[in-house]
């Protein structure tokens, strides 16, 4: 057997100066893909914000080169020192960019109170991994120079002669050796970057020069960004809401908006926040201007923070939700929040900063942000009820059925045949634009309106039995009604939050029941069903109301339509002269009324009243506690609802 090699001291190796970062430059970087690339691009331009965060610059250019492989970083910050440093016998420009842990952000004295470099590698670890690398720095009255390449120095410190200001100038490649030779330089990513940066610094001004645009003629045409945002994240918020595609909420208003510091905990806070419809929340957080994508502690303290104010405001209030539990979540769907915070001495995950770890910054958060987000929404009752009605929205959905989730594909030839309720008399139009569906109940309506129908734009869908109060409903019992599955099948678009209005069938839905007692009962229950299970369609007005006459008055030779008792005892008291006698009949149901008179009273356009069926704007909350107390299983809520609103039941809208 052979014998095993002794492992001792001459197995030992020792990096030194920036051989670690070469032989390892994902423990500095991240890795040598896209994001370690422009990892290094971004360390550069953190070290010109740490001046303009200090107060010390006002501008930073970024020029991406003709060859998208080479960047240079400009501010017009103090200038890296360049005086000798006698310990190394050399000037604290090569230490700064040749050794590890080298950098005047160790101590939070005069030079920096806050920055987002900490380590004294940054600077260092571009220059391990750059193939080139200039570096210019104006100061005291000249412009000093050094080159480097791969960490070593290949042009010596020399003064270039007098200059005007001050400042700091970064050229460098990074190394095809350590990135391979495909990477380069995205300028999109640059540009979002770096605008980012100017939304985060009010008044800062961020200039990038792209010189590998190209103009029409495909010939390289350098254009200039500059960015500029002094009202800071107030003025990025609703550009990302609008990014995002969703209506904010409430729609008008605005978003809330916080600048504070706390000097005993050195911790300063900017947020900028508002709820959307979006389905999730998009919390974009940074910590001394450094993206923070894997959020921390800070990211913490906001969400609690955010849960808690909106928990006090409703219980303050007593608008707790009958029939549901709000869970975080609930309350932080759709909220879309920018948050910056300046932290003394903080402490991330990694060299690249991807999360904050120091433990006391969440409770300090929190804080902050809690007190004066539950005032505001004190003091803007609108603003709130919008936000807390968008909350129990989410819990309803949350709880409310998948069932039938998967909507048929837009109106084509082929959807008339598959997929379809086989009681859909369909239209032959396939543009929702012009397509009608009338839900109607029983199967004598439903022939009448068939007879009586615009064939070719109006699609008539009869319901046969027993409509469910889908408000308690669980999925077994949502997915086993055959009524509602065979209206979610026609309209074709799906039901609960993944209902896509793209793929609606129908431009209109109009609920066209019986003028009684009964009929106000379905169409009341399918506007539950609606109100919970397919809310965009309500949002987007395509639900209406039908109004077809309960009653036929007939004076002399003119006929006159009435859609209750009132409107009746008004169209006589109108209409009624001297000693004519009026002919009224009154229509026990929809199957009474003959195919022309269906269609003259209820079905043509031009002819017909309909209602549509919107929530107005701040009364989102108001619909959802009355359609609770209507429909839900609380008896004792409901008869307190109808005893006190019995005196006016006739115009009760529900």
């Amino acid at each position: 057997m052979a014998q095993a090699k002794k492992y001792g001291g001459n197995e030992i190796t020792v990096l030194e100066g920036l051989e670690p970062v070469r032989k390892r430059p994902g423990m500095y970087i991240g890795g040598t893909g896209k994001d370690g690339y422009h990892h290094l691009l971004w360390e550069i331009v953190d070290n010109s914000i740490d001046e303009a965060i200090n107060g010390h610059a006002t501008k930073v250019e970024v020029t991406l080169h003709a060859d998208g492989k080479s960047c240079t970083v400009e501010d017009n910050g103090r200038g890296i020192p360049v005086d000798l440093m006698p310990k190394f016998k050399k000037t604290a420009l090569e230490v700064v960019f040749s050794t590890l842990h080298s950098g005047g952000k160790f101590e939070r004295g005069e030079s920096y109170q806050v920055s987002g470099g900490l380590h004294g590698v940054g600077s260092a670890v571009v220059n391990a991994l750059s193939s080139e690398l200039l570096v210019q720095v104006k100061r005291d009255g000249d412009r000093h120079e050094m080159r480097f390449a791969r960490g070593e120095v290949v042009g010596k410190f020399k003064n270039l002669g007098a200059c005007r200001g001050t400042g700091t100038l970064v050229k460098f490649r990074p190394d095809d050796e350590v990135f391979g030779g495909k990477l380069s330089f995205d300028a999109g990513l640059i540009a979002e970057r770096l605008e980012t940066k100017s939304y985060l610094h009010h008044g800062l001004e961020m200039v990038f020069i792209d010189e590998t645009a190209k103009g029409e003629g495909g010939q390289r045409s350098p254009v200039t960004h500059r960015f500029v945002h002094d009202k800071g994240i107030a003025e990025w918020l609703p550009t990302l809401v609008a990014g995002r595609g969703k209506l904010p909420v409430p729609s008008t208003g605005g978003g809330f908006y916080l600048e504070k510091r706390d000097d005993d905990a050195k911790l300063g806070v900017e947020l900028a926040l508002q709820w959307t419809e979006a389905p999730d929340d998009l919390i974009k957080s940074h910590v001394n201007s450094v993206p923070t994508p894997d959020g921390g502690t800070h990211d913490a303290g906001l969400r609690a923070a955010i849960v808690k104010a909106v928990r006090n405001y409703i219980s303050t209030h007593s608008l707790d939700p009958k029939g549901v539990t709000l869970t975080a979540e609930d309350i932080r769907e759709g909220v879309v929040a920018i948050l910056s915070c300046y932290v003394h001495d903080p402490q991330f995950q990694s060299q690249t900063k991807n999360r904050l770890n120091n433990p006391e910054v969440a409770g300090q958060v929190e804080a902050m942000v809690r007190p004066a987000l539950e005032n505001y929404l004190n003091g803007n009752p609108n603003w709130a009820q919008a936000v807390v009605a968008r909350t129990v929205i989410a819990a309803r959905a949350r709880e409310a059925s998948r069932a039938a989730k998967e909507g048929i594909s837009r109106k084509t030839a082929v959807s008339h045949r598959l997929n379809l309720p086989g009681k859909l008399a369909d239209c032959s139009s396939t543009d929702p634009e012009e397509s009608e569906l009338f839900i109607v109940e029983g199967d004598s309506a439903g022939g009448s309106a068939k007879q009586g129908r615009d064939r070719r734009t109006q699609a008539i869908l009869p319901l046969r039995g027993k409509v469910l109060n889908t408000f308690q409903a669980n999925d077994a019992k949502l997915s086993g009604n055959k009524e509602l599955g065979d209206i979610v099948s026609a309209l074709g678009c799906g039901v609960g939050p993944d209902l896509d209005l793209g793929k609606l069938r129908y431009g209109k839905i109009l609920l066209m029941m019986d003028a009684d007692a009964d009929g106000h009962h379905i169409a009341t229950l399918l506007l539950t069903f609606f109100f919970r299970h397919m809310r965009k369609l309500l949002d987007a007005g395509h639900i209406y109301l039908a109004q077809p006459p309960l009653y036929r008055i007939d004076i002399g030779k003119q006929t006159y339509w009435a859609l209750d008792d009132l409107h009746k005892e008004r169209l006589l008291k109108q209409h009624l002269k001297g000693n004519a006698k009026p002919s009224i009949t009154r229509f026990k149901g929809l199957g009474e009324m003959n195919p022309e008179t269906l269609k003259m009273t209820t079905l043509d356009p031009k002819q017909r009243s309909t209602l549509q069926i919107r929530v107005k704007p701040g009364e989102e909350l108001r619909t959802d506690t009355v359609i609770a107390e209507l429909m839900g299983k609380d008896v004792a809520a409901r008869f307190k609802l109808i005893t006190e609103h019995a005196h006016e039941i006739d115009d009760l809208d529900v």
